[in-house]
């Protein structure tokens, strides 16, 4: 089967700012459309404007049948993943510190961890990213190593500073086999190739320009993804950048992650918009939407 070439684009990246109450949640969105199926589909939600169509401006009530026009036309040629940043923080934490890290770490390819305990524990959550954030330093931050310790919940009793210490030296000497673990973007990359292969072809991804995926980062979660699914062709064949504007597929994902986005964080709004956009999605739960389970 012949390689397959999609276009992505996220709604409600902040950085290494993962527990920002005004956003929530990230959306990865992708699309399987030609360059002339996206630019006829934006045809039909734009307005007479010089700027770039935002999805704030679909989601206006007066817009509602249009969007759900745009909806319908992205069944079974769209898919949404979704990462809760609280739920991808306290995960992060029992992945780095508790068993050994891996590329498959975010994706249905790593552990099945319970971190309902450790989604409350916001200043723990807190030192862990200040923690984590070391690397640039190039060296041991012990003054945030005393905080982290300082917050740690009874269900980490357990973890021993040498450990943390031993893990956050890996990361400063950028160990090949440790994914960033403050770049929830990596899995999410991991998780749209993974759909979109399905295990039967490789995946060649058109994407926003996005700091987070560096060419180092992409090879080495393709290099992960190649070894660990087998016999199957490797999902992902490469990712190349591009400036939305000039991609009209990039710009229909970009509509569909930041829709994406609000039905996630607005309770209600996902019913309002019915099994189109329900049918869409995949990823963690989160307000207004039961995602589709991926096997």
């Amino acid at each position: 089967m012949p390689d397959l070439e999609i276009a992505c684009d996220e709604s409600g990246f902040s950085g290494s700012n993962l527990l920002d109450p005004v956003a929530p949640v990230i959306t990865h969105a992708s699309v399987d459309l030609t360059v002339a199926e996206a630019a006829e589909l934006l045809g039909g939600v734009r307005v007479r404007t010089s700027k770039e169509y935002k999805s704030n401006r679909l989601l206006r009530p007066d817009q509602r049948p249009v969007l759900k026009r745009f909806l319908s036309a992205l069944s079974g040629r769209a898919h949404v993943h979704v990462i809760d940043k609280t739920s991808y923080v306290a995960t992060r934490v029992l992945e780095l510190f508790t068993g050994e890290p891996s590329y498959g770490d975010g994706t249905r390819l790593g552990r099945d961890l319970d971190v309902g305990v450790l989604r409350s524990r916001t200043e723990f959550l807190d030192s862990f990213l200040v923690l984590a954030r070391t690397k640039r330093l190039r060296l041991l931050d012990h003054g945030a190593i005393d905080r982290f310790f300082g917050f740690l919940p009874e269900e980490l009793r357990g973890l021993s500073r040498s450990r943390v210490e031993e893990t956050l030296l890996r990361l400063i000497e950028d160990d090949p086999a440790i994914p960033p673990p403050l770049e929830p973007m990596v899995p999410a990359l991991a998780e749209t190739a993974l759909f979109w292969s399905a295990g039967e072809r490789s995946i060649k991804v058109v994407h926003d320009e996005q700091s987070a995926l560096t060419p180092h980062r992409v090879a080495r979660l393709a290099g992960y993804l190649a070894t660990a699914v087998v016999p199957a062709p490797p999902p992902l064949a490469g990712v190349r950048q591009v400036d939305s504007r000039l991609d009209p597929r990039v710009q229909v994902a970009d509509l569909l992650a930041g829709v994406a986005r609000r039905a996630a964080e607005v309770p209600g709004l996902a019913e309002v918009l019915g099994a189109e956009c329900r049918g869409l999605i995949t990823g963690a739960d989160v307000a207004g939407i039961q995602p589709r389970r991926m096997s």
